[in-house]
């Protein structure tokens, strides 16, 4: 008889373990996380009331798998229009909220006597609430559809983003050992060109093509073509050093606005539950009783700052978002535990070998107990909303509801001048900006090369040049269009109101040629190096001539309506379509 490999008696073990544990739970009304973590427990080699995993590495990989198809159904889940909606009320709440958290448990590590990095690394796990166990709550105590639910449901989605960028910032602090701000900075900017190149292209290419194939992808066809292009986006995240999580959530975004978007993610959901369930069940692994009960103290402690911390600080969020104090304390009781994205952030920390491997029970120790609080916060958060409404001095109350109008008021005012011109300006300009970048990049890594090699020198160079500025010409008139201005009545009625605002208009005009000369002279300083001044002068030409050629804008206006067809089929179904 052929000898099975070990991972295949490990995954029975693992699943028949699962489902016996997780069905127990359904019964007792937990989350369904909590009993994975309990089942991981009970197979790990910390307990011996039934057999143990034996192959760990092969578990280890296969969890590793698990956050690939969480973080890619989370971007499967992930639509612009519903981020659109949240509006600015979440923002400020996520903001304050995390923020605060971080800087807490930065502190509270340092106080542990932990390392700067596991301090750093704590106050990411304790700042992001779980989104998994805050919709099961809601949906158990009928709370989805009142008002502090979806300010919940919007805060979940920031943080879910927020949890990304985290991730890939605490990388780059790992691996560089250093916090110095300059790096930090290059870290960021590289992360948001990557991302806005990855999302802008992949938007182009892959829903026109999915759209074009629809008579050719069968269910299995379809599940087989998604999964090959997440882990391609995966692969192509980790070559330019960042995480598979990033890639994975990209290409899921991506995907969730094709017109195949909800049955990408009905075919990827089993993919998501089998492998999500082994990174939960790996994560039960890794709690050791010794280590809990040597570690009891910052156990408490933790659980005493997530529980205090986050109510506190969810609920100032709120408050500075402008809702009332009984929506803001609802809100910050819902929001008073971790989750999942602390369980990824501690094993990247694990993974970059950065933290030591006590952290690991700890915070799960602490996830699962503020998880059973979570119900009970939520229920008796209007208990002590009530108690505290009635002791507060009513000067305070009158204070609230007063910041509350005002902010709502200065939300349903259109007439924010400059700060809604810039916001016109800004996306359309970083787009544009950052896709000339990416061709210039492309061209020094490719054309020129090919030109050069193919061409006599001076020819070559000057065919790479002309070819590279031809290929961003769209895209360089796009930053100096003025149709994003000359659309909005707020352009013209700051340009009326006085002859300040006029100048302010006429230099942000010429910031933007400014942009557009730079890039061209990205090209052309390295090809001709001795002609500097000649090459400026070339330069300014170039770019007038482009921003008032009436073909770029045609070309330009293409590209926009494109854009937008593709990002609006997100979310329809093949026959809406």
């Amino acid at each position: 008889m052929t000898h099975l490999p070990a991972l295949v008696a490990d995954l029975a073990l693992i699943l028949i373990t699962a489902g016996v544990v997780t069905i127990l739970f359904k019964w007792l009304r937990q989350p369904v996380v909590l009993g994975y973590i309990v089942a991981g427990f009970l197979v790990g080699p910390h307990m011996h009331l039934i057999p143990s995993v034996t192959d760990g590495h092969s578990v280890a990989t296969w969890s590793e798998i698990g956050i690939i198809f969480l973080l890619f159904a989370l971007g499967l889940e992930f639509r612009f229009k519903k981020l659109l909606e949240v509006g600015g009320a979440a923002l400020i709440a996520a903001i304050i909220n995390m923020g605060a958290m971080v800087g807490v448990g930065y502190l509270v590590g340092h106080l542990l006597g932990w390392s700067s990095i596991e301090s750093i690394f704590l106050g990411g796990m304790i700042s992001m609430a779980s989104t998994t166990i805050i919709i099961k709550a809601f949906a158990d105590l009928g709370r989805q559809k009142q008002r502090f639910a979806n300010i919940v449901f919007g805060i979940l989605i920031i943080e879910d983003i927020a949890a990304i960028l985290m991730m890939v910032l605490f990388s780059t602090i790992a691996v560089s050992k250093t916090f110095e701000g300059m790096q930090l900075v290059s870290s960021l900017l590289k992360l948001m060109f990557f991302i806005v190149v990855w999302f802008v292209v992949g938007i182009f290419v892959v829903p026109p093509v999915l759209k074009r194939l629809r008579g050719y992808l069968n269910d299995e066809t379809l599940l087989i073509v998604s999964c090959g292009l997440c882990l391609g986006m995966v692969l192509l995240a980790q070559a330019v050093g960042f995480s598979a999580a990033l890639g994975a959530f990209i290409m899921g975004v991506i995907l969730a606005e094709t017109v195949q978007a909800k049955r990408i993610e009905h075919l990827v959901q089993p993919l998501k539950n089998l492998f999500g369930a082994v990174f939960f069940v790996s994560v039960g692994m890794m709690i050791a009783p010794s280590l809990i009960v040597a570690h009891i103290v910052p156990i408490l402690i933790l659980t005493a700052v997530v529980l205090v911390g986050r109510i506190i600080f969810a609920t100032l969020g709120v408050l500075a978002s402008g809702e009332s104090l009984k929506v803001s304390m609802q809100a910050g009781f819902s929001l008073a535990q971790i989750g999942e994205f602390s369980f990824i952030i501690a094993t990247l920390g694990i993974q970059l070998g950065v933290i030591s491997d006590f952290i690991y029970p700890v915070v799960v120790a602490v996830s699962v107990i503020t998880t059973f609080t979570t119900p009970y916060g939520i229920k008796y958060s209007e208990v002590v909303y009530g108690k505290i409404e009635k002791r507060a001095p009513k000067k305070w109350s009158r204070l609230l509801a007063g910041y509350a109008q005002s902010r709502q008021k200065a939300e349903d005012n259109p007439s924010n001048g400059w700060l809604v011109l810039l916001k016109r300006l800004f996306v359309p300009v970083l787009i544009y900006f950052t896709l000339a970048v990416a061709i210039v990049i492309l061209s020094r890594v490719m054309l020129i090369p090919f030109m050069l090699e193919e061409l006599p020198d001076m020819l070559g160079k000057i065919a790479a040049a002309a070819l590279t500025i031809l290929l961003m010409s769209p895209f360089l008139y796009g930053i100096t269009s003025r149709r994003h201005l000359l659309s909005s009545s707020i352009f013209f009625k700051l340009l009326k109101e006085n002859h300040f605002n006029k100048g302010v208009l006429i230099l942000l005009n010429l910031s933007r040629t400014f942009l557009c000369v730079v890039l061209i002279l990205s090209v052309l300083l390295p090809l001709f190096p001795k002609a500097t001044g000649a090459l400026i002068a070339i330069s300014i030409l170039i770019a007038i001539f482009i921003s008032f050629n009436p073909r770029y804008e045609r070309q330009t206006k293409m590209i926009e309506v494109a854009f937008r067809e593709n990002l609006s089929g997100g979310g329809r179904t093949e026959d809406e379509s």
